[in-house]
């Protein structure tokens, strides 16, 4: 039987090895082999689109000790409260349990180890395109639209400006090695209808499955969608996404955080892609994944 090999997004970087959404953490990703790097992407008081994944800085930077006396009524430091140069003052570090000073991730890069700063989406998108000429690879980018609603709030159209930032960079159309990812299913939708951004679109799923009719729904304006790869173990989706015309892009593979019932990597990918394959999986840990589908496709020797 032929395999074909699923994409390889690196989640956050090779963020089992380095910092997630460091450029370091990136090129580390780039070296091993990954066909997509993923940007969160947030926006500062100024308007300037970053690549960190949480809404609040305090999980991930020293703004507690940077900026005292800044933070919201929560106690946290949200990132559309501080300009591009108050961001860049910031130490980005390994990331914490919340409200603690243990890393989430024990066995990974030590907290406060390094030394890392927070980019700009358009700087990362230049330093992929610097790492894809010097090695002559193609490697994309697959930003999400991190908390639309919420940026509205603050007067700031994420989305919108997303879009234009990324057709600077001649990131236009399906063709391109672009692909935008977005839990809002009505911002999304609005991606493509109403700024008619023509890139490839994936609806990311959160804990309720749809239905075949909400797949077909999503069909009209996405090209695929992003489920924990929970929702995919002992369901009918994959098979139920595919009929429906979507490709299946599930998230997070973690070697140090399997799902219950599965004891190791290659029990989860083959529970994965042992009838119907994933079209792509998103993961930490990109060399290892690479290594056991590249052997899977070879086959035995």
């Amino acid at each position: 039987m032929t395999y074909k090999r699923p994409l390889v997004i690196a989640h956050r970087g090779a963020s089992a090895y380095l910092p997630e959404h460091t450029l370091a953490g990136k090129a580390m990703a780039h070296a091993m082999g990954a066909d997509f790097l993923e940007q969160d992407v947030v926006a500062t008081r100024d308007g300037v689109l970053i690549v960190f994944h949480d809404l609040h800085l305090d999980d991930l930077t020293d703004v507690a000790i940077r900026f005292p006396g800044r933070a919201r009524a929560d106690g946290r430091h949200y990132c559309i409260d501080f300009d591009l140069g108050e961001i860049r003052q910031l130490a980005l570090t390994e990331r914490r349990r919340a409200g603690q000073a243990q890393t989430r991730w024990p066995g990974r890069f030590p907290a406060g180890a390094g030394s890392f700063s927070i980019p700009t989406l358009e700087e990362e998108i230049r330093f992929v395109h610097c790492l894809n000429h010097s090695t002559g690879r193609c490697v994309g980018i697959y930003p999400e639209i991190k908390a639309p609603a919420w940026h509205h709030e603050h007067g700031m159209d994420l989305a919108a400006e997303m879009v234009a930032v990324l057709g600077r960079y001649a990131y236009l159309g399906p063709a391109d090695a672009a692909i935008i990812q977005c839990f809002d299913c009505a911002e999304l939708r609005r991606v493509r209808e109403q700024l008619g951004c023509r890139l490839r679109l994936v609806q990311l799923l959160e804990d309720e499955l749809p239905a075949t009719s909400g797949l077909q729904t999503i069909r009209q304006y996405a090209d695929g969608i992003g489920p924990d790869l929970r929702q995919l173990l002992g369901t009918g989706l994959l098979a139920d996404a595919h009929r429906s015309g979507l490709q299946v892009h599930p998230y997070t593979v973690r070697i140090d955080a399997l799902p219950p019932g599965i004891g190791s990597l290659a029990e989860l990918i083959e529970a994965l892609c042992r009838e119907e394959p994933v079209d792509a999986l998103f993961t930490d840990f990109p060399d290892r994944v690479l290594a056991y589908l590249n052997q899977r496709v070879a086959g035995p020797s």
